[in-house]
């Protein structure tokens, strides 16, 4: 009975349930309100008082009107603000009223901030045991006055939801989520959605999941409310949190959750796939060894590329190629430069060696999977495991360009990191930008191209005071990181010889971008120019006896290309001519009459 519930999970006496009683009677029989009036001796005050409760009703007691008892610290009813605490008008609590009558809500004071949460479907084995863990502990502190906190630590919010879902539905709890930086950052209002909370979950059998999202754990202001606010809860409350958080009156089980692992994701896919599995069987195995996905995720995808539209195999395999790329976007994108992918290996001019290194490492992309998990290396430690490559050479020589064309061959994203931005004089926040980068990577297994990497390089000296101590950390911290993406992560440099031997070592791949020679150049230089391009009398040839690397070359060209079509005419030498004394200038280099010989 849903009195009986109330009586018990908020420890109300038999005076504060008749209290009760009496606040929800006038608002389900209309003739309750006469007897009132009738009582109170006045027509106007035909409503229930704790004046009139502590004269008619048996039990009565003066502390039931307390702030701290439970009538009105869990607002179980309302005291009308009046001339007396005695004498005002009492009202039940709207929630609570529907809560008696057998009527299903929430309180509309916690519309807009916590939301129900259903389940999507059967959870892999990994997390059931997570899952598993958590039923134990809250069994275990069943009839506490406060059990613990569960602290799922990860950067896998979606997983932890699904863990969530299945630990409370095997205790018979229905689960509601809350964004942690929509509690209230104020003390007092703090303390009244916790008490809101509480009543809720105590009406509707709740648990309640914080979502923690990119919020700081130890500092800010939102920090701190979560603190009070998960501290001020007794019931079942999960912490979804990249990092374990410290609670100072709570006890805490920490838990990491990990994405599903390489069997359980093809279990999923192949499970989604049905029949279509058997044809996509190679490309399943790609997708699980480039993405790192949740079953809800990989589902989701699925079911997409399924529907209508997808009329072929092939172009099944690619709609969901696609999404997953797409999965890491709305976060990578506030964090670094996307970088649409244009260029093919054909628009690449390098010695051949080069090219070599560059398609070994689009093939240790491709082969991921069946290297590391059928042929069995990953299970001889995952060090080393990560895909951590050095472009080096100096400006121009073609670096971004050779990041773009393993990006469009290997048809994954590529984002360009600044260094020099994401390197902060506050201890500890490089680390902590670069950990978000390569968290917010990770599912959508994007082509990751730190540029300017002598930003962090210049830097690595020998230990001389706390500072350089702590700019080693910075190098030593990234480079774990690239060891331990699953993606592709390139750094580039125009310093090699700046690098020490240490730094070297920990990298698996090293491609050295030469600046052109002539042959080279004026291979450049009859690449360049798009083929709708109108040309009368150019000579690569003399061309490339300018002295600059391919990118200065496209910048000639370009600007060459709009003095000509300002004066609308073909591109010949002499727009050529103009644009190279431009570039020279901006480089603060002297154009030789060897290099400009015979062109006019």
């Amino acid at each position: 009975m849903a009195l009986d519930i109330l009586v018990g999970a908020f420890e109300l006496s038999t005076f504060e349930r008749d209290v009760v009683v009496m606040c929800a009677g006038i608002e389900l029989d209309g003739s309750l309100g006469a007897l009132c009036a009738s009582a109170q001796g006045s027509a106007q005050r035909a409503y229930p008082t704790f004046g009139l409760a502590l004269a008619a009703l048996s039990d009565a007691h003066w502390s039931a009107l307390a702030p701290t008892a439970p009538l009105r610290h869990w607002r179980l009813v309302e005291v009308t603000p009046g001339s007396s605490l005695t004498t005002s008008a009492l009202r039940v609590d709207e929630r609570v009223l529907h809560f008696l009558a057998g009527v299903p809500g929430m309180d509309e004071r916690l519309a807009g901030i916590v939301q129900p949460v259903w389940t999507t479907g059967e959870i892999v084995p990994s997390h059931r045991a997570l899952a598993e863990r958590i039923v134990a502990a809250w069994k275990r502190s069943a009839g506490a006055a406060d059990r613990p906190v569960i602290q799922l630590c990860g950067d896998a919010a979606v997983d932890a939801r699904e863990i969530c879902m299945a630990a409370a539905a095997a205790v018979g709890l229905r689960l509601s989520t809350l964004p942690a930086d929509l509690i209230p950052v104020a003390p007092n209002d703090t303390e009244a959605l916790s008490r809101i909370w509480q009543r809720e979950a105590v009406l509707s059998g709740g648990a309640l999941l914080v979502e923690c999202g990119d919020l700081d754990p130890e500092s800010g202001p939102h920090a701190a409310a979560l603190a009070r606010f998960v501290e001020g809860l007794s019931g079942a409350v999960v912490v979804a949190t990249r990092e374990q958080r410290r609670m100072r009156r709570r006890q805490t089980i920490a838990l990491d959750v990990a994405k599903p692992t390489t069997d359980e994701q093809l279990t999923v896919w192949r499970a989604a796939l049905g029949d279509a599995s058997e044809t996509l069987n190679g490309q399943v195995e790609r997708l699980v060894g480039q993405f790192r996905l949740s079953a809800p995720v990989i589902r989701a995808e699925t079911a997409q590329a399924l529907g209508p539209g997808a009329f072929a195999q092939l172009d099944i395999g690619n709609r969901i190629w696609d999404a997953c790329r797409a999965q890491a976007r709305p976060r990578l994108d506030d964090l670094a430069q996307r970088i649409e992918p244009s260029a093919s290996w054909d628009d690449l001019v390098l010695p051949d060696a080069q090219k070599q290194i560059l398609r070994d490492i689009g093939a240790h992309v491709r082969h991921r999977v069946l290297v590391y998990e059928t042929w069995g290396f990953a299970r001889r430690g995952t060090r080393g495991l990560g895909l951590s490559t050095l472009f080096a050479g100096a400006s121009g020589t073609g670096k971004t360009m050779a990041a773009e064309v393993l990006a469009n061959a290997l048809r994954l994203d590529l984002y360009r990191i600044d260094l020099s931005s994401v390197v902060s004089k506050y201890i500890g926040e490089t680390e902590k930008n670069l950990r978000r980068i390569f968290d917010a990577a990770e599912d959508g297994g994007a082509i990751l191209l730190f540029d300017e990497a002598d930003a962090l390089f210049g830097k690595r000296s020998e230990v001389k005071d706390s500072h350089d101590r702590y700019a080693n950390i910075e190098v030593s911290y990234l480079l774990q990181r690239m060891e331990a993406y699953r993606g592709l992560a390139i750094l580039t440099t125009n310093l090699r010889h700046a690098l020490d031997s240490a730094f070297l070592r920990r990298v698996l791949f090293v491609v050295e971008f030469p600046f052109p020679d002539v042959a080279h150049r004026a291979e450049i230089w009859r690449r360049v120019l798009p083929t709708e391009m109108p040309t009368d009398g150019l000579d690569a040839e003399r061309l490339a006896r300018l002295n600059v690397a391919g990118g200065n070359i496209r910048n000639i060209a370009l600007n060459a290309a709009f003095l000509a079509a300002d004066s609308a005419e073909p591109l010949r030498m002499s727009h050529m001519l103009k644009a190279a004394r431009s570039e020279y200038a901006k480089l603060e280099k002297v154009l030789t009459e060897s290099e400009v010989a015979g062109w006019m």
